[in-house]
């Protein structure tokens, strides 16, 4: 079974096209990253071998690729393939695929010795950033994406329902971090991508790396965890009190509660993605944890864990149906503690459709 599901790669196609012809863009380029897979179901190995799909605005589209990479290309309708042996030159094929064009747009996690090559190929020609394309499509979600995204949640839900009963004290982080690794494959995911497990004054810090430190009893526990699955990711934060909080913790666990709360009730088509940052930050700052509240509170997710659009100050994108996101506020004490809530969101077609059910209240564990 291919790890990407069998979407209309050819009504991506299409759908690009209509985008680039409306901007004057003359072709596409996409090397690796998560463009490629998103219009051809086919994942690029990061290598000194290019791989770069070429989408002109007329045209076939072709899937440049290395000749010992061909077996892993599933073959569609919505493409070509034009194979390069060693000792080939990649870079002049797709500089003559795309050689009367004027604009490209260059897919931006392409490498730069390979930007660098078709410049000096194609010196009349403007490169921009594809991604200005392409997020168009990518962030507002086929059901079938969603459908994805939602298995993916729902397997961590299952994760997190199994630390609740598992013993903190005494086991290190990295020790932790490792056991959640497993969990997460073992409930439906193809693989584990990353996993944060802070403790104690490591808590404060929202993206600390575990460590050896061994969990003790009264530490606030921030485990931060996610996988893909199909190519589709998760993305979900629990915090754990390692024997009863203190009133301090526990004040301030139930103020980011009810902001994580303020933020998905916010959430309706036409709403800006700026109102939801709001009305989560919002509920944070009346209780006086304003300057504690150092992120923004979501970012959207689909075959990247981070990608457009971004609940953030200052983004006036109007919310629509199909867009996939995270609400995940935090407040962090540097030195002492630190806490955060986060859940994978969808804005349905009246309101937010919630893809993370596990329970959101402060989990006490041994």
């Amino acid at each position: 079974m291919s790890r990407f599901p069998d979407f209309d790669y050819a009504a991506r196609i299409a759908a690009i096209r209509g985008l680039m012809a409306e901007t004057g863009c003359g072709a596409l380029m996409l090397s690796v990253g998560a463009d490629l897979p998103y219009f051809t179901g086919y994942e690029a190995m990061p290598l000194e071998r290019l791989t770069m799909l070429v989408v002109p605005v007329d045209g076939d589209a072709v899937l440049v690729v290395p000749q010992l990479e061909v077996p892993r290309v599933e073959r569609r309708d919505a493409f070509d393939i034009r194979a390069w042996d060693e000792g080939g030159d990649p870079v002049a094929i797709v500089a003559e695929l795309a050689s009367s064009t004027e604009t490209v747009a260059l897919g931006d996690t392409t490498w730069s010795t390979f930007l660098l090559g078709l410049q000096a190929a194609m010196p009349g020609t403007r490169f921009e950033d594809a991604s200005l394309l392409t997020r168009e499509l990518r962030m507002r979600k086929e059901p079938e994406e969603i459908r994805f995204l939602r298995q993916a949640a729902e397997a961590t839900d299952r994760v997190v329902s199994r630390l609740e009963s598992m013993r903190f004290s005494g086991r290190s982080e990295a020790d932790l971090a490792t056991a959640i690794r497993s969990m997460t494959v073992e409930e439906g995911h193809d693989l584990a991508t990353f996993d944060i497990v802070a403790s104690g004054p490591n808590s404060a810090s929202p993206h600390h790396e575990p460590t050896e430190r061994e969990i003790e009893s009264g530490d606030i526990v921030v485990v931060d965890f996610g996988g893909r699955h199909r190519g589709y990711c998760s993305d979900t934060t629990r915090t754990f009190s390692v024997g009863e909080p203190t009133p301090e913790m526990a004040q301030a666990y139930d103020v980011l509660e009810a902001a994580q709360a303020a933020g998905r009730a916010a959430i309706a088509p036409g709403v800006t993605a700026t109102s939801v940052d709001e009305a989560t930050r919002l509920v944070i700052e009346e209780a006086g944890y304003g300057e504690r509240f150092i992120h923004r509170t979501g970012h959207g997710i689909g075959l990247e864990g981070h990608e457009h659009p971004y609940i953030v100050e200052g983004n006036q994108l109007p919310l629509e149906a199909g867009m996939a996101f995270s609400i995940e506020p935090g407040i962090y004490l540097p030195g002492e503690w630190g806490m955060r809530l986060e859940d994978i969101v969808v804005c349905g077609d009246s309101g937010v459709d919630e893809l993370n059910r596990s329970e959101r209240h402060l989990r006490i564990v041994e």
